[in-house]
């Protein structure tokens, strides 16, 4: 194949294709690996989806088999939306060209956890839009695979929404303020109060509703971490083993609309890292601009309430 010019420094591309068929997805799989085949300066093309279709890859490729990274997506996607983030941000530190050179050929699992319940398809959709201005600094051209036998039309239609090639592109942030402005939960009228996040507190508490030692030491850290962006006027605390939440009243708003969403240079989860280790633990945290004081009335605008569900 013939070298062409690869995609320019800070300019991520990021496609959407959607198929019916089998057909469908090869067809429109093929031109996309072979353009990441043809690119200079890029390492093989990287074809993360469904096994059934790797072996349709397989079929199709033929010799050029070999020179493309062919991974189930159960074996990418073994975590949340926040984790396959990471993952992606990790592959490309650890293996893509200058700048972030590498086609990624990418679908979640939606026939499994991220599509096992609108709260969960919600927050892939979240992280399918912040991709946009996440990735907005690399070269790395990603296609993400949607097939109508495992995604749903409600899926699909919001997807297209993340993606810059569907016509219907929504600037990022206004997708994740309109994923935001669905109503959470109400707080049980029966939650635990505390006076602050004390780690020993919220482990033991963890612990007394059936988390593991090792679960409760992760959600208190990502209560701490969470409570780093304080000063924090009330700590809640509900629900039973393993869908623990905690909300934290902050008497501050958070300005920044990206944050803990954006990899740090230390990517494994870890202490000190905010949001992000936060975010890398629970399944699901929530940040809204709304603060409830000591008397439980809600002033919209005034602080924060960050709300985290471990599972």
């Amino acid at each position: 194949m013939t070298a062409q010019p690869a995609t320019a420094p800070g300019t991520f591309d990021h496609r959407m294709s959607v198929s019916a068929t089998d057909e469908g997805f090869v067809a429109a799989a093929l031109p996309f690996l072979a353009e990441g085949l043809a690119a200079a300066e890029e390492p093989p093309p990287v074809a993360i989806v469904a096994p059934d279709k790797l072996d349709l890859l397989r079929a199709a490729l033929g010799a050029d088999a070999k020179h493309v990274g062919l991974v189930p997506h159960t074996d990418w996607y073994t975590g949340s939306a926040a984790n396959a983030i990471a993952r992606a941000a990790g592959h490309l530190a650890a293996h893509a060209g200058p700048g972030g050179r590498v086609h990624l050929l990418m679908e979640p699992v939606w026939n499994g956890r991220a599509g096992r319940s609108p709260r969960e398809s919600a927050e892939w959709i979240r992280y399918e839009a912040l991709a946009n201005l996440l990735f907005a600094p690399t070269a790395t051209t990603a296609m993400c695979v949607y097939d109508t036998r495992t995604a749903g039309s409600v899926v699909i239609e919001a997807a297209r929404r993340a993606h810059p090639d569907t016509g219907v592109y929504a600037d990022p942030l206004r997708v994740a303020a309109e994923l935001d402005a669905v109503p959470l939960p109400p707080t049980p009228a029966d939650a635990r109060r505390l006076a602050d996040p004390a780690p020993d507190a919220v482990r033991s508490w963890a612990v007394g509703r059936g988390l593991g030692a090792a679960d409760a030491e992760l959600f208190a850290t990502a209560v701490t971490e969470a409570a780093s962006l304080g000063p924090v006027t009330g700590v809640l605390l509900w629900g039973e083993a393993p869908g623990c939440v905690c909300e934290l009243l902050l008497a501050r708003r958070l300005d920044d609309p990206l944050a803990g969403f954006v990899p740090p240079p230390t990517l494994e989860p870890a202490p000190g890292q905010g949001l992000w280790f936060a975010r890398q633990v629970c399944a699901y945290v929530d940040v809204r601009d709304a603060y409830a004081g000591a008397d439980g009335r809600v002033d919209a605008g005034v602080g924060t309430t960050v709300r985290l569900q471990y599972a």
